[in-house]
């Protein structure tokens, strides 16, 4: 039987998913977000959530002390004039801590997103130290109090030591007890997300907020999916190189653009670290879908086709609108792959675009419905 306390969080909690699924494509365009994230936690404000509160009867009535007049108002006069206080009830905000595990669920079941099935039958195995036993022999930082209490105390007692009007243990070497351990092998399905972004002068702040926040989400729906995610950054201009994920949010260039770069360093970092039969491999691409020549469009045509779509569950190229770019390149691939070159369980390759924060909503449910 559940506690009342309980049975009342539960609804609560019931209460703030449904705030959640009802506003959910403004909270996918919300950048305080990323900001409030902690360790597996998300602060969400919940507007019009009422809260339970205290509530006073009316205690003007009654024998007071003092001096007054009957009739006579108690306290302070309202105010008046240009500063005078407000007379309409205010709205209240609520801030709920809430798990991204959680947030990840919701996300899934308002786009109706199918959980991903790990390509592949074979799993990396991690291995990692179980406590399973007490044996007499260990370090002092693995020392059991509690059995070495006991095992003072029955020695004490087997020797008619004990008082138990002046209970004093006092346990001895040979009383000492120790944690025990063994090794255990767990195995897990890993995945490597490689995030690829396009920083020519034409990707402006505008746009790179839009990348930020759409791969925040981007990896929150895979962390739900995996156990072990590791994730790569790439930058290109005309030129490519792997960044951390602060420097991949904040650089800016004023260069051409060549997406091939991108592609090429992306295929080198996927064949030497990412055995497609041990991961799997989520490419996504952003950018304006501006580019320098059509030699390059079908340079990464080639790419794509021979080597990322072969070695990745799926590539998803992302195209953000700017004033500046061409916008053209999400044409190329559509042209060059009108089906999203499917497998056996749908297309590899999945192309959106991405107006403003709005689109964040669609981009997600076109990315991930195929439950790759």
């Amino acid at each position: 039987m559940l506690s009342r306390i309980e049975q009342d969080h539960q609804r609560f909690r019931q209460i703030v998913r449904g705030k959640i699924r009802k506003d959910l494509r403004r909270f996918l365009s919300k950048d305080e977000l990323i900001g409030k994230e902690g360790d597996r936690y998300v602060s969400i404000p919940v507007h019009d959530l009422d809260t339970p509160t205290f509530r006073y009867g009316d205690n003007s009535a009654g024998v007071g002390m003092g001096e007054g007049e009957e009739g006579e108002g108690i306290g302070q006069a309202g105010g008046s004039g240009d500063n005078a206080g407000g007379e309409e009830e205010g709205k209240h905000i609520t801030e709920v801590d809430i798990s991204l595990e959680d947030l990840a669920d919701i996300i899934a079941e308002e786009l109706q997103l199918p959980r991903i099935k790990p390509r592949g039958h074979h799993k990396i195995t991690t291995k990692r130290d179980k406590f399973t036993g007490i044996r007499p022999t260990g370090p002092a930082s693995l020392r059991h109090f509690k059995r070495t209490y006991r095992e003072a105390l029955k020695r004490q007692l087997a020797l008619g030591a004990y008082n138990p009007d002046d209970p004093v243990i006092i346990p001895i070497k040979r009383d000492l007890r120790f944690r025990s351990w063994n090794e255990v092998k767990k195995p897990q399905s890993n995945a490597a997300i490689v995030y690829m972004m396009d920083v020519s002068g034409s990707m402006g702040d505008q746009q790179k907020e839009l990348v930020r926040l759409t791969a925040f989400w981007i990896d929150t729906w895979l962390r739900r999916n995996y156990e072990g995610i590791e994730s790569r950054y790439i930058v290109h201009d005309v030129r490519a190189g792997e960044v951390d994920k602060k420097v991949f949010f904040s650089m800016r260039e004023d260069g051409g653009t060549r997406i091939s770069s991108a592609y090429q360093l992306c295929k080198e970092m996927v064949e030497s670290d990412y055995d497609p039969n041990d991961w799997n491999v989520y490419l996504f691409h952003f950018s304006d879908g501006d580019n320098s020549s059509e030699a390059d469009n079908r340079r990464c045509v080639e790419l794509i086709g021979e080597h990322m779509l072969p070695n990745s569950n799926m590539f998803g190229y992302c195209q953000v609108t700017s004033a500046y770019g061409s916008g053209n390149f999400i044409n190329v691939l559509a042209d060059a792959f009108p089906d999203g070159a499917p497998d056996d369980e749908g297309p590899q390759l999945i192309s959106t675009r991405i107006d403003d924060k709005n689109g964040i909503y669609d981009a997600m449910r076109a990315l991930f419905k195929q439950g790759r």
